[in-house]
C-alpha cells in the first residue's frame, strides 16, 4: 500500500509539473505575441490630439525638469499645475524620453508594453476560474484579437494601463479567497489605478467588492482583509495628501471636485446617451460578438460558479456605473472588454468537447458570412480610382478570407474554423497596425506635424500663439513646444491690436478675412501662415 501511494504521488507530481510548463509555455507565447502586435509600427504616426498630446506634454515637462523641483510628484501642463490625472504614466513616459529621447515611440512604448502584460494576466486569470486549459487559451486568444483592446492599448493614455492594473486586482481578488495574503496585492493593485486614472479606481474598486459580495462574503467581514487593502493603497493617499497639502482648495476645486463632476450624472457638458457604451461595444467587438447570443446563455445558466458570476458582476455593474457618468469617451469600455473575451472563451471551448464535424447553430454561419461580404465590399473600395489605398485593400481583402474560410468550415461541421478565425483575426490586425491608418483620428483635421516643424523653424520669441482654429490641439503644443490658443475673429482683432509683437498662427482665407493691419509673413505651410507685425514701418 505504502508503495502503491508513493507511485501515485510521484505521478501526480510530475503531471502538476507539466501543466505547470505547458502554462508557462502559453503565457510566454501570448506574451510575444501581444508584443507584437501593440509594438510593430508604433512610432511612425503623429500623437493624436487631447489624450494622446497632453499625456505627452506632462511627460515632456517632467523629463525636462531636475529632480530637485518634484515636477513628477506636482505635475504640469504648459507651466501650470496639472490636476487633471495622476502622474504614474507620465512618470513612465519621462523615463522613456530619457532613455531614447523625445519622439511618438518612446512616448506609446511604456503604455503599449504594460497593456501587452494583459493578455498572458487574463489568461493566468483564467486559469484562476477555469479547470479547462483551453477555456483560458481562447479567452486571451479572444482578447488579443479584439480590435479597441489592441488600437488603445497602443495610445499613449491611460486605459490600456488601468486595465493591465485592474486584471492584477481582480487576480488577486480570486486567489484572496483561499490565501488572505493576496489581499495586500488587491490593495497594491487599487493603488496603482488610482495613481494612473484618479477616481475611476472608485468604480473599478466597486466591482471588485459587488464580486466577492456575491462570491465570497465572508471576506468582507475580514479585518484581515481591509486592513491589508487599506496598506496596499497608502501610496495612492499619500499622494492624493501631497496635493491637497501643496495646492490646498486649488487641488481640491480643481482636481477632486472636477473628476467628480465628471463622473457625475449631473455634468454641465452635453454628454451622450447612457446607452452609448452599449453601440460602442456592438461597433468595435466583431468578429467575437456572432457567438453572442449562446454566450449570454451559457452565462446565465452558469450563473451560480464563480466564472459566471465574475463575468455577469465585472461587466453589469461596471457597463452600468459607466453609462451612468456624465462625460462619455469610449476609451472608458476598455475594462469591459477582457470579462467578454472570458464569457466568449467559455463558450468556444465547448466546441473542443463537440464531435468532429457537428452542426453548429446557424447564426454563426450566417454572421461570419456577412462579415466576409462585407469585408469583401471594403477591399472593392479601396481598389478603384480615387479611393485606392493599397493597405485598406489587403486589410480588408485578408479579414474576408478569413471570414469566408470560418464560414465554410463552421457550415461543415469542422471545428477547425476557429483556428482560422484566430489566425485570420489575428494578422487582419497585424496588417492594419503596420499601416497609416490605425489612427484614424489623424484625418479629421489638420497635420499638426509640418505646422510646428514651421513654428520651430521661425523660433518666434513667445510661449504662447493665437490661431483661428477653433479647437484646441494639445499635439500642436506638443510639437511646437508653445501653447497655442484657439480665438475668435474679435479675439484675435483685439490680440493684434493690443500686442507690439504678436503672433498668430491662421489659414490664408482667414487672414483675408481678418484684414489686418501692418500684416507680415512670417513663414508659411500649406494652408497655414504664422504673421506678425512689421516692426520697421516709416
Amino acid at each position: 500500500m505504502r508503495e502503491g501511494s508513493f507511485i501515485w504521488g510521484h505521478l501526480e507530481r510530475q503531471h502538476r509539473t507539466a501543466e505547470k510548463w505547458i502554462d508557462w509555455l502559453w503565457l510566454v507565447v501570448l506574451l510575444i505575441a501581444a508584443l507584437l502586435l501593440f509594438i510593430v509600427n508604433l512610432g511612425d504616426l503623429p500623437l493624436r490630439d487631447w489624450d494622446e498630446g497632453t499625456v505627452a506634454q506632462v511627460a515632456k515637462e517632467i523629463w525636462r525638469a531636475s529632480a530637485d523641483d518634484l515636477r513628477w510628484l506636482y505635475p504640469t501642463l504648459g507651466g501650470e499645475a496639472y490636476h487633471h490625472k495622476p502622474p504614474l504614466v507620465h512618470i513612465l513616459i519621462a523615463g522613456a524620453y530619457s532613455l531614447g529621447g523625445v519622439n511618438e515611440w518612446t512616448t506609446r512604448l511604456p503604455g503599449a508594453i504594460l497593456t501587452s502584460l494583459s493578455v498572458p494576466l487574463l489568461y493566468w486569470l483564467s486559469r484562476e476560474i477555469f479547470r479547462y486549459r483551453w477555456a483560458a487559451v481562447y479567452s486571451a486568444l479572444v482578447y488579443l484579437t479584439m480590435l479597441p483592446v489592441v488600437r488603445h492599448g497602443r495610445l499613449a493614455i491611460l486605459d490600456g494601463v488601468v486595465v493591465s492594473f485592474f486584471l492584477v486586482m481582480m487576480l488577486c481578488v480570486l486567489r484572496s479567497r483561499r490565501d488572505l495574503r493576496y489581499c495586500l496585492g488587491i490593495g497594491w493593485s487599487f493603488g496603482l489605478i488610482c495613481l494612473t486614472q484618479g477616481l475611476m479606481g472608485v468604480v473599478l474598486g466597486v466591482v471588485a467588492i459587488a464580486f466577492l459580495f456575491w462570491d465570497t462574503p465572508r471576506l468582507l467581514k475580514c479585518r484581515y482583509f481591509w486592513l491589508a487593502v487599506g496598506f496596499g493603497t497608502l501610496p495612492a493617499l499619500g499622494w492624493y495628501t501631497a496635493q491637497i497639502l501643496h495646492y490646498g482648495q486649488d487641488f481640491i476645486r480643481n482636481g477632486l471636485f472636477y473628476q467628480l463632476l465628471n463622473y457625475s450624472t449631473f455634468t454641465p457638458n452635453h454628454s451622450p446617451a447612457p446607452w452609448f457604451y452599449v453601440l460602442e461595444l456592438l461597433k468595435w467587438t466583431w468578429p467575437w460578438l456572432i457567438f453572442l447570443p449562446q454566450t449570454a446563455r451559457l452565462v446565465w445558466e452558469n450563473r451560480n460558479m464563480s466564472w459566471a458570476r465574475l463575468t455577469l458582476v465585472w461587466g453589469g455593474v461596471y457597463l452600468l456605473l459607466i453609462s451612468l457618468i456624465g462625460a462619455k469617451y469610449s476609451c472608458y469600455v476598455l475594462p469591459i472588454y477582457p470579462c467578454l473575451a472570458l464569457a466568449f472563451g467559455t463558450q468556444l471551448a465547448e466546441i473542443e468537447n463537440l464531435p468532429l464535424f457537428s452542426q453548429y447553430p446557424r447564426g454563426w454561419v450566417v454572421g461570419l458570412s456577412m462579415l466576409a461580404v462585407v469585408a469583401s465590399f471594403g477591399s472593392i473600395y479601396f481598389s478603384w480610382g480615387t479611393h485606392l489605398k493599397t493597405d485598406l485593400q489587403l486589410i480588408f481583402a485578408a479579414f474576408a478570407l478569413t471570414m469566408t474560410l470560418a464560414a465554410i468550415l463552421a457550415e461543415r461541421g469542422d471545428g477547425q474554423f476557429l483556428r482560422i478565425l484566430f489566425w485570420g483575426t489575428y494578422i487582419s490586425l497585424l496588417l492594419l497596425m503596420k499601416s497609416h491608418y490605425w489612427v484614424w483620428e489623424l484625418w479629421e483635421a489638420y497635420p499638426v506635424k509640418p505646422v510646428a516643424h514651421m513654428i520651430n523653424r521661425v523660433n518666434p520669441n513667445v510661449s504662447k500663439i493665437y490661431t483661428s482654429f477653433p479647437e484646441h490641439r494639445p499635439s500642436l503644443n506638443f510639437y511646437s513646444d508653445r501653447t497655442i490658443i484657439p480665438a475668435s475673429f474679435p479675439e484675435l482683432q483685439n490680440y493684434w491690436q493690443d500686442n507690439k509683437k504678436p503672433y498668430i498662427l491662421i489659414q490664408a482665407s482667414d487672414a483675408r478675412k481678418l484684414q489686418l493691419d501692418s500684416m507680415q509673413l512670417v513663414d508659411e505651410v500649406g494652408d497655414w501662415k504664422l504673421i506678425t507685425k512689421e516692426t520697421n514701418l516709416k
